[in-house]
């Protein structure tokens, strides 16, 4: 994680203090772009840094010409570089090889040529090195463009888009930002900073260290311990009944506390500076069904899907079998986002699956208001099926499909073979 290097404890305590005593707006905003800056080039070097000037000067030109072709196009730079960076091994090998390996080892060939040496091997698979935050990148300047293309105002001002861009805190692992309610929110962070948001500021830093450090990384330890890469599923299965559901147990609170720690820090950096970032996280298991699930958790991401992928779709406008098509294309999106393999792909549609049958269910002749009077007469049911639903899910976000089906069957026999 980068928030506890010594490089960026020393970063924040020379930056923040110095933000605060130069007290006046066209003091301080130059001065934290140039910080931004320096973070950016510090953790993502030159191979890093100059994709991300390139496309963010695309998008800040096509915005400003207000025209929709060019917003398009923006937008289509800033997918197609994602694609490039992020899931080309994914696409050639898994997707284009499962048709023909011929086919696939050729476009991996080729795609090498358009960005010379920047392909290497990690985990047994050739792929390109993405600059940092690129998923962050890409869905902010494709918010921005398309928002821009609907009639909002664009950011006229190029230091204004650059902090907007590269502000350092939400830079690495979000949350995703707005440009409407970030650009209102930078200027009075400019103007002033209080008492109370240095107070708020630290107390979210500290919670988020606690879950991160503490909690995250330890259960991260364990989990890796009880079910190493190279074979989980037989190691899982060489566990008591008692241990394996220590593991699942495990499973869901570190992802929590990974995601929502990330998000404290930075909303808390943020707010030392006098800028609000967006919430990301409400209790997300405390929800009562999978619409208030996604209403809670990763929500800056959630709401993104929503707005940019499945309203563009069509929505729910459409009739029932496009608007259940569309959430699934959302939802597999939302877990290629995560990661480029299958399990994510299939977590992204055991989602979308789940939150369909949750949002159409009373529609279902006879039957469905039923249900539905009765799953609002035992809300606690409803919490246990939901968290039920959700929990199980998180084996096909860490484990390939197969593994996950496996460990959820172990779950309820206490037999130690696959």
């Amino acid at each position: 994680m980068i928030f506890n290097t010594f490089w960026f404890v020393l970063f924040a305590l020379i930056v923040v203090p110095a933000y605060w005593l130069l007290l006046k707006p066209q003091l301080r905003l130059p001065f934290l772009a140039i910080a931004c800056a320096v973070f950016h080039y510090h953790f993502a070097g030159p191979a890093g840094v100059l994709p991300i000037i390139f496309i963010g000067i695309v998008t800040y030109f096509c915005a400003l010409s207000r025209n929709r072709a060019a917003c398009a196009a923006g937008i289509a730079l800033s997918v197609v570089a994602l694609c490039f960076y992020k899931y080309t091994h994914f696409l050639t090998i898994e997707v284009l090889g499962a048709l023909n390996a011929g086919w696939g080892a050729s476009a991996l060939a080729a795609a090498k040529h358009i960005v010379p040496g920047a392909a290497l091997a990690t985990t047994g698979k050739e792929t390109f090195v993405p600059p940092l935050g690129m998923s962050f990148f890409a869905f902010e300047f494709v918010h921005y463009l398309y928002d821009v293309r609907q009639g909002h105002e664009p950011i006229r001002n190029p230091m204004r888009f650059m902090l907007f861009a590269i502000f350092f805190p939400s830079l690495v692992a979000g949350p995703i930002k707005r440009f409407e309610q970030f650009q209102p929110s930078l200027q009075k962070g400019a103007e002033s900073v209080g008492a109370t948001d240095v107070a708020l500021g630290l107390r979210r830093i500290a919670m988020g260290f606690f879950k991160k450090v503490v909690i995250a990384d330890n259960l991260t330890l364990a989990i890796a311990f009880y079910t190493p890469p190279a074979d989980p599923l037989g190691h899982f299965a060489a566990l008591t009944l008692g241990g394996r559901w220590a593991v699942f147990l495990m499973l869901g609170t570190r992802i929590l506390m990974d995601f929502s720690g990330y998000s404290d820090i930075a909303i808390g950096l943020a707010r030392l500076l006098g800028i609000t970032l967006p919430e990301n996280f409400n209790w997300p298991y405390a929800a009562t069904s999978i619409q208030d699930f996604w209403q809670r958790w990763h929500i800056s991401l959630s709401s993104w899907i929503r707005d940019y992928v499945y309203i563009p779709l069509g929505g729910n406008r459409h009739g029932l079998l496009r608007k259940i098509l569309n959430g699934l294309a959302a939802f597999a999106l939302c877990g290629l986002w995560h990661g480029a393999a299958w399990n994510f792909v299939a977590w992204g549609v055991y989602h979308g699956l789940g939150l369909g049958i949750c949002a159409n269910y009373p529609a279902i002749p006879v039957l469905g208001p039923v249900i539905k009077k009765l799953l609002g007469a035992h809300r606690p049911f409803c919490w246990i099926l939901t968290q039920a639903f959700v929990w199980f899910g998180w084996l096909l976000f860490f484990y390939a499909v197969s593994d996950a089906a496996g460990m959820a069957g172990l779950l309820f026999t206490s037999g130690t073979a696959p």
